[in-house]
């Protein structure tokens, strides 16, 4: 068995035999609330994996450099090694969530002028505050040029995403990205893209087919079944 480096709650890091990669092991946990809410969904670990295996590849192709190389399991990829930065860099095309939430400036479902490219720390405890540009260097999380060149990879991620989604009857409406430095300092975009931190709704319907299903309360089953008819769409087979 490898050796485990870290655990979170959704993901586990493996040692591997190169030391520039490490296996990610996804678990069947869902949680939302800072980790408040918690329960396990059998076969999400590996939905999961397979949604950012099939957008990493997809990224990847069109010249986006991700830490992803290979699926080792139907639940775990091989990775690079990453120095990962502690920011969720989230990018919006409509209003929801938090920015419904937290200003008065827009409706749900209201769409964007521009996609809005925001910043978080990645901190539970104090519940992901927002970060300015100057938070981000002054902090020594980001110098400036990382920050433009995290904001062009985004919009670029965006577009992509927002093109092949749209493809399938679904509207981006919001993801979230990490990033780190692999051994040679390139800044790649790492962690998972998936169902658990994209907001994706029906272009026919409307409804949400992503974890809102889950904060919102549904039943259990309900939010298994919505997890599954994403992975059909975006990777177009069953769940392994």
């Amino acid at each position: 068995m490898p050796k485990k480096i870290a655990e979170g709650k959704t993901k586990i890091v493996y040692a591997s035999s190169s030391k520039d990669e490490v296996l990610l092991k996804f678990k069947d946990d869902v949680t939302a609330l800072d980790g408040e809410k918690h329960d396990v969904l059998p076969g999400k670990g590996a939905i999961n994996a397979g949604v950012s295996a099939k957008i990493f590849s997809l990224l990847e192709k069109k010249g986006i450099p991700t830490h992803f190389i290979s699926m080792v399991d139907s639940s775990t990829m091989r990775v690079r090694k990453l120095k990962m930065i502690p920011v969720e860099v989230v990018c919006r095309n409509i209003a929801a969530g938090h920015l419904v939430k937290n200003y008065p400036f827009f409706k749900r479902g209201e769409k964007l002028k521009t996609p809005l490219v925001e910043f978080y720390l990645k901190n539970d405890l104090f519940h992901d505050p927002l970060l300015s540009e100057e938070h981000l260097k002054v902090f020594g999380l980001m110098a400036k040029r990382e920050i433009e060149e995290v904001k062009k990879i985004t919009f670029k991620v965006n577009r992509v995403l927002s093109g092949f989604m749209r493809k399938l009857g679904l509207q981006l409406v919001d993801f979230k990205l990490e990033f780190g430095r692999d051994r040679r300092g390139k800044l790649r975009v790492g962690d998972e893209l998936n169902i658990d931190c994209m907001r994706l709704w029906s272009l026919k319907t409307g409804e949400s087919m992503d974890k809102d299903v889950y904060r919102e309360g549904k039943p259990l089953d309900s939010v298994l079944q919505t997890y599954i008819q994403t992975y059909r769409l975006i990777v177009g087979e069953e769940p392994k």
